[in-house]
């Protein structure tokens, strides 16, 4: 089993920054893909990132590209979210997911997902 806790999501404004963290327990995390999705209110979920345990990424989404930036420290089994640039339209939920594997772009691909953390942008 592996237990995921995002954290460091909030209230911002367009054009700042925030930097979500996911901290994973459990199996052998270190060798798993982890991921990020995103949920905004009353839509479906979409893929934002992921990283495999090599650090290799899959590409992002058009809507973040150059913006959001996702990495790991296997060592504290971490996974980070820069996001720069924000807009009010990355108003979500923010959900880290994880996988053993390679990374897959599709929210069903995901085994393990944490509670989400909401991330508002205001105008």
């Amino acid at each position: 089993q592996v237990q995921l806790v995002e954290s460091g999501g909030g209230l911002v404004q367009a054009g700042g920054s925030l930097r979500l963290s996911c901290a994973a327990s459990g199996r052998t995390v270190s060798i798993y893909t982890m991921a990020w999705f995103r949920q905004p209110l009353g839509k479906e979920r979409e893929f934002v990132a992921a990283i495999n345990y090599r650090g290799g990424l899959a590409d992002y989404p058009d809507s973040v590209t150059g913006r959001f930036t996702i990495s790991r420290d296997n060592a504290k089994a971490t996974v980070y979210l820069q996001m720069n640039s924000l807009k009010p339209e990355d108003t979500a939920v923010y959900y880290c997911a994880a996988r053993p594997g390679e990374a897959v772009l599709y929210r069903t691909g995901y085994r393990y997902w944490g509670q989400g953390t909401q991330v508002t942008v205001s105008t």
